[in-house]
């Protein structure tokens, strides 16, 4: 191979800044004793433990996991958080009698989304709620709740306190809208692959078992269930994962079928080690990879075209690659076509496969391709065996 094309990479850090926590984990006694470098020290570690129920959204679950911690920072007798229709959770003093007003008292925030300082009539002379500090959850711009911090004042230091923590509980969300966009750009990007893969994979199928009804019966029933089989696992339409062993599954049964179409032609070697079947990878993510080697490798190929599917274990990743010995293409079209510049004709395979994995694993787990025009190539995978977020279920 005569030339690499690899992705660039880039790091991104989100919500807590991870240095600092990771720093002010290592214990109270690195930090030193004073009372400031304490309370540092407090408010970082409450604000993790707040801050993942969040990353699911404003649900009843995560503002009532998260609630506790939230009243922590703000030091008041109670919160309450409430998105435009309900109250999600009440948390502290007063629960049995402030409880089934809180929404009511969220209203007008909720309406014209500005701070609200209301005095809480209570009969009860030993209830420490007698004031509200009520300010609005939004996201794009958009109040979406309301969060209301519960006391015996309503001191300026508590409506900033109040107001500090919401804006923190709005940038939250919005990265909860991030990872909610993201998903939605990845199932997208799968039906891609799937519209790609059904008008070519699925005429050229039917042609080939057409072929074999009258010579071979038995032999275009056999074939027949194997189409069945492979676009049963295209288009199935749960989960974004599926296990190594899956996907190299519905590999084999696309390569039979277009092993009966080219016949001596296509010739496939697989080196397969036992110990990354169970890996979990993107759904998709190798099928593409294989079909590019097929139809932009070997189809206008003379003569006989090999490819050639390893997948090794590597310590903590697995490392997976897909080589043919076709006509190649010019380096330069494919950085561009990594790049999403062009599209090449037929489909957006190898761009699709590289930004999912970009998306999921980071951008040093991007496609690396070897190639050069008449020189074949050779298409490069690194997967971390375990991954947050990454099951296949």
């Amino acid at each position: 191979m005569e030339y690499l094309v690899g992705v660039a990479v880039v790091a991104v850090l989100v919500g807590v800044p991870s240095i600092v926590l990771w720093r002010v984990m290592r214990g109270r006694r690195e930090l030193g004793t004073s009372p400031a470098e304490r309370a540092t020290f407090e408010t970082l570690h409450t604000a993790s433990l707040a801050g993942p129920p969040l990353r699911a959204g404003l649900t009843a679950d995560g503002a009532e996991r998260a609630s506790r911690h939230l009243r922590a920072l703000l030091g008041s007798a109670a919160l309450a958080i409430t998105d435009v229709e309900r109250l999600l959770v009440y948390d502290g003093e007063g629960d049995d009698h402030h409880a089934e007003q809180a929404f009511e008292h969220a209203a007008a925030t909720l309406k014209d989304g500005r701070t609200q300082v209301l005095t809480i009539d209570c009969d009860l002379l030993e209830c420490p709620i007698r004031h509200a500090v009520v300010v609005p959850l939004t996201t794009d711009d958009r109040v979406v709740g309301a969060l209301a911090a519960y006391g015996q004042n309503a001191s300026a230091g508590l409506v900033r306190a109040a107001q500090e923590v919401a804006g923190w509980v709005d940038s939250q969300l919005e990265l909860a809208e991030l990872d909610r966009s993201r998903t939605l750009l990845m199932e997208a990007e799968v039906r891609a692959l799937r519209a790609q893969i059904s008008p070519h994979f699925i005429y050229n199928s039917l042609t080939t078992i057409a072929s074999f009804v009258r010579t071979d019966p038995e032999r275009a029933r056999e074939l027949l269930l194997e189409f069945a089989d492979f676009t049963r696992y295209s288009f199935r339409r749960h989960g974004e994962f599926t296990t190594l062993a899956e996907e190299l599954r519905s590999i084999d049964r696309y390569l039979i079928l277009e092993r009966a179409r080219f016949g001596d032609q296509l010739q496939v070697t697989l080196r397969i080690a036992p110990e990354v079947l169970p890996v979990a990878v993107p759904f998709l993510c190798l099928q593409p990879l294989v079909e590019n080697a097929v139809r932009h490798g070997l189809e206008s190929k003379d003569g006989v075209g090999r490819i050639t599917i390893i997948a090794e274990d590597a310590g903590a990743e697995c490392r997976i690659s897909v080589e043919d010995d076709g006509l190649g293409m010019d380096p330069d079209r494919l950085r561009r076509i990594l790049a999403g510049e062009i599209t090449p004709a037929g489909g957006v395979g190898l761009a699709n496969v590289d930004e999912r994995l970009r998306q999921v694993y980071g951008d040093e787990y991007g496609l690396v391709v070897e190639t050069a025009s008449g020189a074949g190539t050779k298409v490069n995978i690194r997967l971390p065996k375990y991954h947050p977020g990454v099951s296949a279920r």
